[in-house]
């Protein structure tokens, strides 16, 4: 198996096609979950405003994820080495520690979205596909980067040709007038929640997308790599999935609508479920692998048969029923971290000495003092975007503090931005 560099950046002979790159992250967002939270947004906020929080939260994305991106590709270094330059050599071990556990928990909150689905329409034990289907994404995540853009190229247009096929389904089933559809007052949201609930999805490994873009030829190609998940990927299933909601109402969850029609049809969608959902499992395995492995000096092919069991044991323990708590959490403490990278390498730090030191406490303060700002603002005013609210303060508290610091004549100097 080829090597997949968990310690030391991609050298550029190694680097792969901007068609690869872009599988990787296309497959990626174009899943049952995205259109799930499609469905939750037009129910919500009608299918007019559900729109407005997939285009606007996609956006965001395209954004943060597509600088972290760039950064990346420029230097070939996973996000724990990425981190590494902002937190300090030792300092980073608690981001990506925290991040690379995260998305281990993301993962096993889709492993076991697996058997809940097949068990909800089909007489099986749900434990047992768990299981198999843990294992089974487990395997593939051993193949690395080549396994991602593989399943991507796979899931992508299996999704589109399913995914507009319920979306017609649905539509001929229904005689509600599904432009105009003014949502479930039951259900309703505000915009700003609805622009979390979408960056919420993918705020994880978003910020971790150093791990697949460092693998870029170059910061343009990792800009088109991004795109094709946001807006690309992430909002072409959250739109099929909204649309689903506002014609027949329930979750717009692709797969029932298939499995429902039984025959031949049913054995397909179920086929598609592994697929579909194993692009996201093997995605955020490796994310967890590559970021522990850095940790711990290990291989990232070692960590990811000891994190597949840890996530194959949450997942069968029911930890998709923490889905929403789950990225309500996300959404708070997450983004503040790539806002603090961004600012600190591509803008605070352009003229440094080169050394790194073990700690830096300034990107700490920033990250505290972000992701609390976004809590209160979660509880005090939820109308508000608090993804937006925590990548601004936490932005502006890095820039603040870095100048604090470099007109301090004992502060230390940290190594310079990334060119």
């Amino acid at each position: 198996m080829n090597s997949e560099f968990e310690s030391e950046p991609v050298p550029v002979a190694a680097r792969r096609s901007l068609f690869s790159v872009a599988s990787v992250w296309a497959g990626f967002p174009m899943i049952i979950t995205a259109a799930v939270t499609g469905a939750t947004l037009v129910h919500g906020l009608g299918f007019g405003g559900g729109m407005a929080a997939i285009g606007l939260g996609n956006l965001l994305l395209l954004l943060y994820v597509g600088t972290l991106s760039m950064l990346a590709a420029r230097t070939g270094k996973n996000f724990s080495l990425q981190a590494s330059d902002t937190f300090g050599r030792n300092g980073y071990v608690v981001c990506s520690g925290l991040l690379s556990t995260l998305v281990l928990g993301w993962f096993a909150v889709q492993t076991g979205l697996v058997g809940e689905s097949v068990a909800g329409v089909y007489d099986v034990n749900k434990t047992l596909i768990v299981l198999v289907a843990g294992v089974a994404f487990t395997l593939f995540t051993l193949l690395g980067i080549r396994a991602l853009s593989l399943i991507g190229q796979i899931s992508v247009p299996l999704f589109l040709i399913l995914g507009v096929m319920a979306a017609v389904q649905a539509a001929g089933d229904s005689d509600v007038d599904i432009l105009g559809y003014a949502g479930d007052p039951s259900m309703s949201l505000a915009l700003g929640v609805g622009v979390t609930l979408v960056f919420a999805l993918f705020a994880d490994s978003g910020t971790m997308t150093a791990d697949f873009t460092r693998w870029a030829k170059s910061p343009r190609d990792a800009w088109i790599a991004t795109a094709a998940a946001f807006p690309i990927g992430n909002g072409v299933a959250m739109v099929i999935g909204g649309f689903i909601a506002a014609a027949a109402g329930g979750s717009g969850d692709v797969f029932s609508i298939l499995a429902e029609n039984g025959g031949l049809l049913g054995v397909i969608a179920v086929v598609f479920l592994f697929i579909n959902l194993g692009s996201v499992c093997t995605h955020c395995l490796y994310n967890a692998a590559v970021g522990w492995s850095t940790i711990l000096g290990s291989r990232m092919r070692i960590l990811t048969v000891v994190l597949g069991v840890i996530g194959i044991v949450a997942a069968a323990a029911g930890i998709w029923d923490f889905f929403i708590s789950w990225l309500n959490l996300l959404g708070i403490i997450v983004p503040p971290i790539g806002a603090i990278i961004i600012v600190d390498q591509l803008l605070a730090r352009r003229e440094s000495s080169g050394i790194t030191p073990a700690f830096r406490w300034q990107p700490f303060v920033a990250w505290a003092i972000g992701s609390g700002i976004a809590l209160l603002v979660d509880k005090q005013v939820p109308a508000l975007c608090t993804v937006l609210v925590g990548l601004i303060t936490a932005g502006v508290a890095i820039a603040i503090l870095n100048k604090v610091a470099t007109s301090t004549p004992s502060a230390p100097v940290a190594q310079g931005a990334l060119r």
